[in-house]
C-alpha cells in the first residue's frame, strides 16, 4: 500500500467566486514509504499547491488524497482530528522557512510542534536535541533569539522545528533558496542523511535540476497544473524534448556528456546525472 496516494486530485483557486484558476488538474500518483521524490516545474505549475495538499493544508476541489489508504478528508468528517494528525505526520517546510520563526528563543521555536503534540517536557527536549543534531545546529544557540541569528542559522532552526515533530514524510519547498553554494550543499546532505538513517519519505521541490538529479529516486514534473511525468530521475532527465516543452532542462552535465559521446568519446556512457558520476565515467578513458 502506498504511503500517500492522490486520485484525480483537482484544486481550483477562487472556485465559485471571481475568475477561477485550476492549479491542479486530475493528478494521479502514489508515493511509497522511504522514497526521495523530486518535484519540479516552472513558476505557477502547481508545485506549492500540491505540497499543501499532501499535509491537508488545502482541501481538494475534487478528487482524493489518501494517507496509508485512508482518505484524509472523508475520514475527517467522522474523525475531525484526522486532518490534524496528518499535519503532524507530513511536515511541510515552506520556501524561506525562517519566516516561520516567532518564539522568543531558538529552543522554544523548535519545541513548539512537539509541545502541541502533547509530549512531556523530557520528550520535547529529546526531540529538540535530535532535530538540532540532524541539521548540525550549534546547541549554544538554543537560548538565543532566533531573530539574532544569521540567515543560514535561521534556516536550520526552521527546518529543525519541523523535524522535531518526527514526521513520517518531510516536504520541502525550495529549502535552499538564497543560500550560498556551500550552505546549500551542506543542508541537502544533512537532509539526505536524515532520509537514509531514519527511512523517512522526502519530497523536495527545487528549481535546481542538479540537486533533484543527485538525490531523487523518482521525479514529478508538473506544468500548468498537469502531471507531465512521474518516473525515475534517469528516465525523466533523459526526455529532453518533454522537459524543453515545459520550460525545463536536464542538469548541464547531461548535455556535456551527450556531446562528448557524439564527438570525442563514442563509447562513453552518457546516462549519468551528477558531476561525480561523470568524473567516474570519464576516468575510465584516461
Amino acid at each position: 500500500m502506498a504511503q500517500i496516494e492522490v486520485k484525480d486530485l483537482t484544486y481550483v483557486y477562487s472556485a465559485g467566486a471571481g475568475e477561477p484558476r485550476c492549479a491542479l488538474n486530475r493528478i494521479n500518483l502514489s508515493i511509497e514509504k522511504g522514497e526521495f521524490i523530486g518535484l519540479v516545474g516552472h513558476t505557477g505549475s502547481g508545485k506549492s499547491t500540491f505540497a499543501k495538499q499532501l499535509n491537508a493544508l488545502l482541501k481538494p476541489t475534487s478528487g482524493n488524497v489518501l494517507w496509508d489508504g485512508v482518505d484524509i478528508w472523508q475520514n475527517s468528517r467522522s474523525n475531525p482530528e484526522f486532518a490534524r494528525e496528518v499535519r503532524f505526520k507530513v511536515g511541510l517546510v515552506f520556501q524561506y522557512p525562517e519566516y516561520q520563526l516567532f518564539e522568543d528563543t531558538v529552543y522554544n521555536d523548535i519545541a513548539f510542534g512537539p509541545k502541541n503534540m502533547g509530549l512531556s517536557d523530557s520528550d520535547v527536549k529529546e526531540k529538540v536535541l535530535a532535530a538540532c543534531n540532524f541539521v548540525n545546529l550549534d546547541l549554544n544557540l538554543l537560548q538565543k533569539s532566533p531573530f539574532d541569528l544569521s540567515g543560514g542559522e535561521k534556516r536550520k532552526v526552521a527546518i529543525a522545528g519541523v523535524l522535531s515533530m518526527d514526521p513520517e514524510v518531510l516536504v520541502l519547498d525550495e529549502p535552499t533558496v538564497g543560500l550560498d553554494p556551500c550552505s546549500r550543499e551542506a543542508l541537502l546532505e544533512q537532509l539526505y542523511q536524515y532520509h537514509k538513517e531514519k527511512d523517512k519519505t522526502i519530497v523536495l521541490i527545487s528549481h535546481r535540476m542538479e540537486d533533484i538529479a543527485k538525490y531523487s529516486d523518482r521525479v514529478i514534473v508538473l506544468s500548468d497544473g498537469n502531471l507531465v511525468m512521474f518516473d525515475s530521475a534517469r528516465h525523466v532527465f533523459g526526455c529532453d524534448k518533454i522537459l524543453n516543452d515545459v520550460g525545463l532542462k536536464a542538469p548541464q552535465i547531461c548535455s556535456i556528456m551527450a556531446k562528448l559521446k557524439a564527438g570525442a568519446i563514442p563509447s562513453l556512457n552518457d546516462k549519468v546525472l551528477t558531476v561525480d558520476d561523470a568524473v567516474t565515467e570519464l576516468l575510465k578513458f584516461v
